[in-house]
């Protein structure tokens, strides 16, 4: 009886071990490659349950999900102006062809990367050698990804490799470097500004020269202005003054009179010294003496 129990157990263990090496599954997330003596034979690419031939088959799976080639430290390229630059960029990739991929790196996705990096840096140092830095750092980049991009697609299908995108996050240069080009920016800031200020300062000279020439010519024409309407006024009050003298020279000379005597008396502290005789006193000498003015009908 114990013989018995011994040889169904036995024949269970066999049965299991026959079972795990007949049966195996392939997940969404994988390919799978099965080997007969070393080679090739079958390659799985949808999921589910299948079936081998023990102990002259075997399986090996790989993963077919997107990853990332994301260098920790910025590569450096020479530009064609013979200046480093510092570049940080990243690959996206994931396994298309999973037998190339098995024949061309053995299925070693840390080679893999290597492989891709090499390409990704070998077109981009071709691409920095052949451009200056202002036109690295700004103007040909999506020139630059685009070369890269098709490049490293096309030398990775040699290893079963589909490459998805390849970006360059940042375009920077070395810290020894960036000092220099930041004096010389500012040198060249600087130079701008002089010349902005100098063009300035020139402008500012023509339109002050340009207002003063005006000021001088407004203020000649209100003069000459002023001149003849100075004239005029006297030449009308003077013909005023003959109309009223003609009228009655007895009433407009003691007229001017009073005049002078206001303007010889505009204080309480004004002193005159005369001789009473003197022809200024002449109405307040003798002031009933004076004829009586004409009547005009």
């Amino acid at each position: 009886m114990t013989k018995y129990w011994g040889t169904l157990l036995a024949g269970m263990v066999v049965l299991i071990l026959v079972g795990m090496g007949t049966f195996y599954t392939v997940d969404q997330t994988q390919y799978g490659v099965v080997f007969q003596l070393g080679q090739v034979v079958a390659v799985r690419q949808d999921p589910g349950l299948y079936v081998k031939f023990p102990l002259f088959q075997n399986i090996r799976l790989f993963d077919r999900r997107i990853r990332t080639i994301d260098n920790n430290d910025p590569e450096r390229f020479i530009t064609s102006e013979k200046k480093p630059l510092l570049v940080d960029y990243f690959v996206k990739w994931q396994v298309s062809d999973p037998k190339q991929y098995y024949v061309s790196v053995g299925g070693d996705e840390r080679r893999a990367q290597i492989r891709l990096t090499q390409t990704v840096n070998d077109e981009l140092r071709a691409a920095f050698a052949k451009r200056t830095v202002h036109e690295a750092v700004s103007g040909d980049r999506e020139a630059i990804m685009t070369a890269m991009r098709e490049r490293a697609a096309q030398d990775a299908k040699e290893i079963g490799v589909q490459v998805l995108d390849v970006r360059i996050r940042r375009v920077e240069l070395p810290q020894e470097v960036t000092e220099s080009v930041y004096r010389r920016m500012e040198a060249e800031r600087q130079r701008v500004a002089n010349e902005l200020r100098s063009t300035g300062y020139g402008d500012a000279e023509k339109i002050r020269a340009n207002a003063d020439r005006q000021r001088e010519v407004i203020l000649a024409e209100a003069f000459r202005d002023a001149q003849q309407i100075k004239g005029e006024g006297d030449a009308k009050a003077a013909a005023i003054y003959s109309a009223a003298y003609g009228k009655n020279p007895e009433f407009y000379a003691f007229y001017r009179s009073l005049e002078n005597y206001r303007q010889g008396f505009k204080g309480r502290s004004d002193v005159l010294i005369l001789d009473p005789s003197t022809p200024f006193f002449r109405y307040f000498n003798s002031p009933g003496t004076q004829s009586t003015p004409s009547r005009h009908p």
